[in-house]
């Protein structure tokens, strides 16, 4: 196998070398990554294939929840949030705020994720509720529910706050519901990257286990 080429936001593991043997004629393959070999940060089954192929077939099975973020700040947890919600297959991420974010973390995910912009929490409430989706507010805060004696809406929003101060009181009050995860350290709050990952997967506990 040819030695892996140079390193690439994208190139995140070894991956495979070119393809062996007679080319596939589908055309999901891509006929550059056959000749070179796919590097990417992708699952096996999706080796060689073409990013629009690879986001085509995602739309097919991705999971009817939806994750929020604020973007007040320069949060470097956004890009980790992203790669989770693509991980956990779903639908889409909205950024609430600032346009811009810190893309590291997502390691290239957001390629194959849908990702959606919205000006301010009034912005983002109008087209949740345009699109009938009860919006899950996620934060350790007076009268939350307990993540883990709570039933998640098949289709919903999960929102997360800023690293730090957490959700806007604009965004507590946008929120169906306010659900916090159960914590039994001496900490005040968990990473917010952390905290959406685990949210995530609740959902995934509920409707898909």
């Amino acid at each position: 196998m040819p030695e892996p080429l140079n390193p690439t936001p994208e190139l995140s593991t070894n991956g495979v070398g070119p393809w062996v043997g007679d080319l596939p004629e589908e055309p999901f393959y891509d006929p550059e990554l056959l000749e070179r070999g796919d590097t990417r940060n992708v699952i096996d089954r999706y080796r060689y294939w073409k990013m629009e192929a690879i986001v085509a077939d995602l739309d097919e099975t991705r999971n009817p929840f939806h994750v929020a973020i604020e973007n007040w700040q320069h949060d470097m947890n956004i890009g980790s949030i992203v790669r989770s919600a693509n991980a956990f297959g779903a639908d889409t991420v909205h950024i609430i705020g600032r346009k811009r974010w810190n893309k590291r973390g997502a390691m290239v995910t957001d390629r194959y994720q849908h990702v959606l912009y919205h000006p301010d929490v009034a912005a983002f409430v109008a087209w949740a509720h345009g699109e009938s989706l009860p919006i899950i507010a996620i934060d350790n805060l007076p009268g939350s529910v307990i993540m883990e004696t709570f039933e998640f809406p098949s289709r919903c929003v999960l929102l997360f706050g800023q690293e730090g101060p957490g959700l806007s009181p604009e965004a507590v009050a946008a929120g169906d519901s306010l659900v916090e995860i159960s914590q039994f350290g001496s900490t005040r709050s968990m990473n917010a990257s952390a905290a959406a990952a685990v949210t995530m997967h609740a959902w995934i506990l509920q409707h898909r286990f």
